[in-house]
């Protein structure tokens, strides 16, 4: 079982990738949340993995990502952070409980490869907001 621990990820800003560092927050029940401070706790990013068993021989594994964008608003000379929009992303694998590890890596890394960035058609869907045809 792993430890909740500091998960460093890389964006796509150009010219040069940023690091987040997204750091323990809490765990509840079966979930982890990590966090990326940005000094205002509700623009946060946020990270959370979960795992379970769903009773009929297979297992859930989710990582679930929140990324908030956050502007000042100004109200009768007041300013204070205010959410304008967030992006969401979820990533469930269900496993059937018979399955090896290397199936389930297998799986793992086809998804890992279909939100590459030189993966057009799929990037076109998720990035550019274009439906198929």
């Amino acid at each position: 079982m792993p430890n909740l621990a500091n998960l460093v990820l890389n964006d796509r800003q150009l010219p040069t990738a940023i690091s987040h560092t997204f750091t323990p927050r809490d765990i509840t029940g079966n979930v982890g949340t990590l966090a990326e401070s940005s000094g205002v706790p509700i623009g946060n990013n946020l990270i959370s993995l979960s795992l379970r068993k769903t009773g009929n021989g297979r297992t859930k594994a989710t990582v679930k990502f929140v990324f908030p964008v956050v502007q000042n608003e100004t109200i009768n000379g007041i300013s204070r952070p205010t959410v304008v929009r967030v992006a969401r992303a979820n990533l469930e694998f269900d496993f059937d409980d018979t399955s090896s590890t290397q199936e389930r890596d297998n799986a793992i890394g086809m998804v890992q490869n279909t939100i590459a960035q030189a993966q057009t058609m799929v990037m076109n869907v998720l990035r550019d907001l274009q439906g198929v045809y």
